[in-house]
């Protein structure tokens, strides 16, 4: 009998993580030990927001270096996971009727790799990425997340990775020890809270959490993530934060894990 696996939000911050150590690589290190060792990863994104709903078809998926301004030795990494056209002919099945578009061109993107460098070192784990359709509702993806609720029954990890809080024109590049804003704090709590609750409905109807979410969700891409997990949830799964912080004073690094 096939594990029931966890469902896992993870704040991705900086790129430079993906050949950092430290509190938040360790972490995600850590979270890939504790988890049982999945068939295949699906990821949801930050970075594939775009106008349609699409799920990456190739055999050998392309490391995306979508960034800029940073050290060669980032530009050098290479995750060399191989993708799953059956895990993406599954995921197009449970989407049906939505349209769902088998893409051979995109591969796996910075919100991906550079966590599961840590998580999942060897690359040797099939990873499928679905995009995030950006002309839709935050209802709509919560509901993308439940129709998918069948993978963690068949050993599919499905992994959001984005950030809770992410306001880059507040960020303190290049600077350490910099205390979060009171802003960010206080909508990172706001959130930790209403998931402890199960209050599904405050989180994905967000804009009415007030000033404070305005600030930390400033555009949506980031956030959205969550919510395809939090659809996966199960009325008694619990709920854990198994990495924490918040980097440059607006980037919250929570990871959310579910069951």
């Amino acid at each position: 009998m096939t594990d029931l696996m966890p469902a896992i939000f993870f704040g991705h911050g900086n790129p430079m993580n993906a050949i950092s150590k430290n509190v938040y690589s360790e972490g995600w290190t850590s979270i890939g030990k504790s988890v049982p060792r999945p068939k295949a990863v699906l990821s949801v994104s930050a970075h594939w927001y775009i106008q349609s709903c699409s799920v990456t078809a190739n055999l050998a998926p392309r490391t995306i270096h979508d960034f800029g301004g940073f050290p060669r030795e980032l530009y050098n990494m290479k995750y060399p996971a191989p993708g799953s056209p059956e895990l993406a002919r599954r995921i197009k099945g449970l989407l049906a009727p939505l349209s769902v578009n088998l893409d051979e061109s995109w591969g796996l993107d910075h919100g991906t790799w550079s966590v599961l460098t840590h998580v999942f070192p060897e690359a040797d784990i099939p990873v499928v990425q679905l995009s995030i359709d950006m002309t839709k509702s935050p209802m709509f993806h919560y509901q993308v997340g439940n129709k998918l609720a069948a993978l963690r029954e068949e050993g599919i990890l499905v992994i959001g990775s984005g950030n809770l809080v992410h306001n880059l024109s507040a960020y303190a590049w290049g600077e350490s020890g910099i205390h979060p804003f009171d802003w960010a704090l206080r909508f990172e709590t706001k959130v930790r809270e209403l998931l402890l609750k199960g209050e599904d409905s405050q989180i994905i109807d967000y804009e009415r959490l007030g000033p404070d979410a305005m600030l930390s969700v400033p555009t949506p891409e980031h956030y959205l993530p969550l919510l395809y997990v939090l659809g996966l949830r199960r009325k008694d799964d619990k709920v854990s934060f198994p990495v924490q912080g918040v980097d440059g004073g607006s980037v919250s690094m929570l990871a959310v894990q579910i069951g």
